[in-house]
């Protein structure tokens, strides 16, 4: 296999994990929920694609393109995107309404609608119902226990990165000896969709 036949099975690995839409749209603000909503779905495909392709990536080498063509591989690669996606819905959700309650004061944030609508819109998308239901009913439990005033002041984004860690189709053994790389990896991702929440929400305002 050539560079350029190596380059292009990657393409088309990255583009297996959510080849339904473009990653990390831009955005020129976030004035609703409309938009909100548009920006969590957005930008949880954005950490879920560039975290769990590049751990991949990086922990296989060359090894990864042919198991581009293995339908076991693949059907784990599913089964992990959509899992870690959801993880990384709910913290995205939760920590975007906390920081609008501390910031510009909202009082009707109803973090269970909104998540439910992103998860539905992915069954269309190909997110099995199984596992959006599980979502769905995890995120309520979640509910129980969180408080949103609070919420972003504490680990917001802790779920989704064990979620990448549990859920990466790497060997066990393997995935003990990256956990600390892999939850840095994707706390840097996070950090730079922080970073465009705080600048496109600026005018946001749900009147």
């Amino acid at each position: 296999m050539n560079l350029k036949s190596i380059i292009e099975t990657f393409e088309a690995v990255r583009e297996y994990v959510f080849p339904h839409q473009k990653i990390k749209n831009k955005f020129n603000t976030i004035k609703n929920f409309n938009d909100l909503e548009n920006f969590i779905k957005d930008r949880s495909a954005f950490v879920t694609q560039t975290t769990l392709y590049g751990y991949l990536k990086t922990r296989m080498g060359l090894k990864y393109t042919m198991m581009f063509n293995d339908e076991v591989f693949l059907e784990s690669i599913d089964k992990s995107k959509w899992n870690i996606f959801g993880e990384a819905v709910s913290d995205l959700t939760l920590y975007t309404l906390s920081i609008l309650i501390n910031k510009k004061k909202i009082e009707k944030a109803d973090a269970e609608s909104l998540f439910q609508s992103i998860i539905n819109r992915e069954t269309s998308n190909g997110m099995p119902k199984d596992i959006a239901e599980n979502l769905k009913m995890n995120f309520h439990e979640k509910m129980k226990t969180t408080n949103l005033n609070s919420y972003c002041n504490e680990t917001p984004f802790i779920s989704s990165g064990l979620a990448l860690y549990k859920w990466a189709p790497i060997a066990d053994e393997l995935k003990e000896l990256d956990k600390e790389i892999v939850l840095n990896s994707i706390k840097n991702k996070w950090n730079i969709v922080i970073s465009d929440f705080e600048k496109l929400s600026l005018n946001f305002n749900n009147n």
